[in-house]
């Protein structure tokens, strides 16, 4: 069973500083020490209550984000994850590197005990945000086995966007910390993910994330698409953070 999913900012190493003081300012978070053969992982710790979900990983190449998800029995995760057309790339007694039938990247591991979600980020000026999703943008040919692959892995049901036909999601169980949105995308391209920051006031939430040195790139839909200084894109959704 599906117990804990972490969110991992996947920036390049020599932009691990900047994206470290960029995430743990809009997340209102801290870091932790550093860890790894080369310091290349770190651990956003949340100032209230409530168990950490996001990492931030120094990359040697790509920029983007992948998911770690928790498993009560590791090894049976595993197995359906092949059975369901993923490959194991790399792993350990609790923890494996696996990719999806269309070559994305996730982690899948055992599960440590975290349980209860951190509340979202309040700003003085009473705007309310979280980063609590990642969008897994998929092209036409590949969609429905990579989606397929999601759910079964993870047991939860598909949920498609009753405004938007390109996307759908994974229903979120009460509590978790992580959404996983599925886009199709109108392109023919090797599959990848970006993160999702809900926010009570997208638009405030924009000039403050250019304070800091994120870029406006277009909107869209619901959504502010941004450029944060590590070079990665993102976007602000229109969504009260607690929904």
């Amino acid at each position: 069973m599906l117990k804990w999913a972490w969110l991992s900012i996947d920036r390049p190493e020599h932009a691990f500083e900047e994206s470290a003081r960029f995430w743990t300012t809009v997340t209102g978070s801290t870091l932790s020490a550093r860890r790894g053969e080369r310091g290349e992982f770190a651990t956003l710790l949340p100032a209230g209550g409530g168990d950490a979900s996001l990492k931030l990983q120094g990359v040697l190449s790509g920029n983007g984000a992948h998911i770690d998800l928790e498993f009560d029995d590791f090894e049976r995760a595993l197995a359906r994850a092949v059975d369901l057309g993923g490959t194991v790339v790399e792993r350990d007694g609790e923890w494996a590197y696996v990719t999806s039938p269309t070559g994305y990247g996730l982690c899948v591991t055992a599960w440590h005990g975290a349980w209860r979600a951190a509340g979202p980020f309040a700003a003085a000026d009473g705007r309310r945000s979280r980063l609590d999703q990642v969008c897994i943008d998929i092209a036409p040919s590949a969609h429905d086995a990579e989606v397929a692959f999601w759910g079964g892995l993870t047991g939860l049901h598909v949920v498609p966007s009753s405004r938007w036909e390109e996307f759908s999601w994974l229903e979120r169980p009460a509590g978790f910390p992580v959404e996983v949105l599925f886009q199709r995308l109108g392109e023919e391209r090797a599959t990848s993910a970006h993160l999702d920051v809900s926010s009570s006031d997208a638009d405030a939430e924009r000039a403050w994330h250019e304070s800091l040195g994120a870029e406006f790139v277009h909107e869209g839909g619901n959504w502010l698409v941004m450029r944060d200084p590590g070079g990665g894109t993102y976007c602000l959704i229109r969504r009260e953070p607690e929904a």
